[in-house]
């Protein structure tokens, strides 16, 4: 009876304190420790290192990762990895395992683990998207046959060190990856934020300092480059998980593979355009069309004014702002302009000159790195074409922005 007594203490001991006995901040700092330590698993061995190959991981950090995500989530690195491939390659179409775009912002943000599970079970995609991933002995016979012994593991040992609150702290955990990642990045990262590139999708920067989800808040920055292991782009954005991966490659434990494209731009203006122009103005295609927009907005905007003095407010009194009129420049699809300012667009470009010229120059500009079937030497010609009458318009800003073109190399 003394032992049975003595037995059952021990448990409600256990149980009320756990074998650590932590005090409430101490169970938290665990909890937000813990929770960080997967947050920089999935963005650095899952996304960056697995699903783009940005960077190529020691066997040490990436072993430790694959065990912790095991751990911590139940993820098999083949699915994630297919899943995600799949997305950047149908993006926002029927076909997106997870787009906001085509499923509904609610559906992604309260159900965005529950379509990553749906999505794995489609074995043409893992056959399709899955090539490179790990299929060692112990990603056999382990990380893919046992997903919920790993987290079931992790449900032991917190209420071993914790107690009953060590239920809490594994919810959490638990549901960390698919509340910030599935539905976060997958919900708010497609239609919510700000936009540094003109990419093709809606995809959006959360906020420009990547902390809490490891820097996968730079959503845009990653889809307009998606194989660069650095996803922040301007001098006030912060990615820590960039700053993690520097540190493992100081470590030698990492060694980066791809990054951004920076622009060189020469001193002088070049007669005309050449080879080394056109794969500037094509690898920073981004860069290029949203100087292009910032340069022509004030010549548009002071032609849509002049135009609604001459012929009177009501005719154009849905001007876009400054800021949509420069989204609608750099062919931003997700500027959204209302219909009156459509329409105000519209009957603008009938009547003045210069804005049909700088819509249709931006165009043919756009048009340069979407014709995928011509030569170099052809498109060289478009670029050397498009510069000529550009410096001819007679629309002093499209003449200085062909001369900075000329500069790119």
């Amino acid at each position: 009876m003394n032992v049975l007594t003595s037995v059952w203490d021990g448990l409600l001991s256990l149980l009320a304190h756990g074998l650590v006995e932590s005090t409430w901040w101490q169970v938290l700092l665990f909890t937000l420790v813990t929770t960080h330590i997967t947050i920089a698993a999935v963005t650095i061995f899952l996304h960056r290192a697995q699903a783009h190959r940005a960077l190529d991981l020691h066997a040490i950090p990436a072993h430790f990762f694959r065990l912790w995500l095991w751990l911590t989530t139940g993820m098999v690195t083949k699915e994630w990895v297919s899943i995600h491939r799949k997305h950047h390659a149908k993006c926002e179409t029927e076909d997106d395992p997870h787009s906001p775009q085509t499923r509904g912002i609610q559906t992604v943000l309260l159900t965005g683990s529950e379509l990553y599970r749906t999505e794995a079970k489609n074995q043409e995609t893992l056959a399709k998207f899955g090539h490179g991933t790990p299929d060692d002995w112990i990603e056999r016979h382990l990380y893919s046959r046992y997903t919920w012994q790993g987290v079931g593991l992790t449900l032991i040992v917190n209420v071993m060190l914790f107690g009953a609150i060590g239920l809490t702290v594994w919810a959490v955990q638990m549901l960390w990856i698919p509340i910030t990642a599935a539905g976060v990045i997958n919900g708010i990262g497609h239609f919510w934020g700000y936009r540094n590139f003109a990419t093709a999708d809606t995809s959006s920067n959360i906020v420009p300092w990547g902390i809490l989800i490891g820097g996968e808040e730079l959503h845009n920055n990653h889809h307009a480059y998606g194989s660069s292991a650095k996803l922040s782009s301007r001098w006030y954005e912060f990615d820590l998980g960039w700053t993690y991966i520097r540190i493992l490659e100081v470590m030698h434990l990492a060694k980066v593979r791809k990054l951004a494209p920076k622009l060189q731009v020469a001193r002088t203006s070049k007669l005309a355009p050449d080879m080394a122009t056109l794969e500037a103005v094509i690898a920073h295609r981004y860069t290029v069309i949203r100087a292009y927009a910032r340069t022509l907005k004030e010549t548009c905007a002071s032609e849509l004014a002049a135009l609604r003095s001459r012929a009177g407010r009501g005719e154009f009194s849905h001007i876009p702002s400054m800021r949509r009129l420069t989204r609608w420049l750099s062919g931003d699809t997700t500027a959204a302009l209302r219909e009156p300012e459509r329409a105000t667009l519209a009957r603008a470009m009938v009547r003045s000159k210069e804005l049909t010229t700088i819509y249709a120059m931006r165009q043919e500009l756009n048009a340069l790195w979407e014709r995928s079937t011509e030569t170099s030497e052809q498109l060289l010609a478009r670029l050397q074409d498009w510069c000529h009458r550009a410096e001819a318009s007679g629309i002093g800003p499209l003449e200085q922005f062909s001369l900075q073109l000329k500069r790119y190399a």
